[in-house]
């Protein structure tokens, strides 16, 4: 007798989820590139590279490096703006029949409003991530995202000008992560998303200079995974709202301790640059470990970290 499939629908916040996988923003583009290897059907949703009002030229080169479990970044955000967005990424996005999150960027606070205003007339978006956490740019991004005050000014911002799921991107390079959750889960955010990179460098000892032109950037990938953890784990106990949590996943095993951790759902991130088809195999891993454990429905894996 085949096992009975275990249910993997998931509710982010307002934004319906066929399973508890999407990706995070910055490592998928818009998934057209990665069509090629699997169908995005798959996955519960597709988060886009984060998309501004106006076209963003990004940092300059070299702007990747590679760290011991795992890769610096410092892209700076490059984006084509919200209407070459909207005509090109998203047209083709709106023909894949899978939930499309779109990452919102902005350089200051009107910036934010002006891109969900714009998207509010697209169809095929059913959810933003709001990116105050960004560590790779001068104005906007990290800046918002380490003060609470700030924090919660963008959100409500945001919040005022869509009804549709509202999720709030939060960085880890802060001393209390519970503090900025708190006040963006009180401005009117539906769901928080965590974490963004953490803050670092590397260096060239044979030249004596940084590896990243801008000479700090975001870690990302394995190496972040413990402080990851530790801050969906203490968020899930400071707010209600339901966490997307990312940082390091790699395997099935890795999203199924985040959602022990406090996740309703999980993002794969700098997995995608080694393994096109980690969307597709994350999916199959979590409801393989639910048949294997006898989890009927893999909500009840949130916050059941038994500490």
């Amino acid at each position: 007798m085949a096992p009975v499939k275990p249910k993997l629908q998931v509710d982010l916040g307002g934004l319906i989820m066929a399973n508890p996988v999407t990706t995070a923003s910055g490592t998928f583009a818009a998934g057209r590139e990665y069509a090629d290897f699997y169908d995005l059907k798959t996955l519960g949703a597709v988060t886009t590279k984060g998309v501004s009002r106006d076209p963003w030229a990004g940092n300059d080169s070299p702007r990747i490096a590679e760290t011991p479990s795992g890769m610096l970044n410092s892209i700076g955000l490059q984006n084509p703006g919200v209407e070459a967005f909207c005509a090109g990424p998203l047209k083709w996005l709106a023909e894949q029949d899978v939930p499309v999150i779109v990452n919102v960027s902005g350089h200051s606070l009107e910036e934010y409003a002006a891109v969900i205003e714009r998207l509010e007339d697209e169809p095929a978006v059913r959810a933003y991530e709001v990116n105050i956490s960004c560590p790779n740019v001068d104005a906007g991004g990290m800046t918002f995202g380490t003060d609470p005050a700030q924090a919660a000014q963008v959100t409500r911002l945001c919040r005022a000008a869509t009804k549709r799921p509202l999720i709030v991107k939060l960085t880890p390079n802060v001393t209390d992560v519970t503090l900025i959750a708190q006040h963006v889960a009180d401005a009117g955010a539906d769901a928080l998303s965590l974490i963004n990179t953490l803050l670092g460098m590397a260096v060239d000892a044979r030249t004596r200079r940084p590896k990243l032109a801008r000479v700090v950037g975001g870690l990302s990938g394995p190496a972040v995974k413990p402080v990851a953890l530790r801050m969906v784990w203490q968020v899930h106990q400071a707010v209600e709202v339901p966490i997307l949590g990312m940082g390091g996943i790699m395997t099935a095993e890795d999203a199924i301790e985040f959602m022990l951790c406090g996740a309703t759902a999980v993002a794969a991130g700098t997995v995608n640059f080694v393994n096109p088809h980690a969307g597709q195999e994350l999916v199959r891993g979590i409801e393989q470990y639910c048949i294997d454990n006898g989890v009927a429905d893999v909500n009840e894996l949130v916050g059941a970290l038994q500490a």
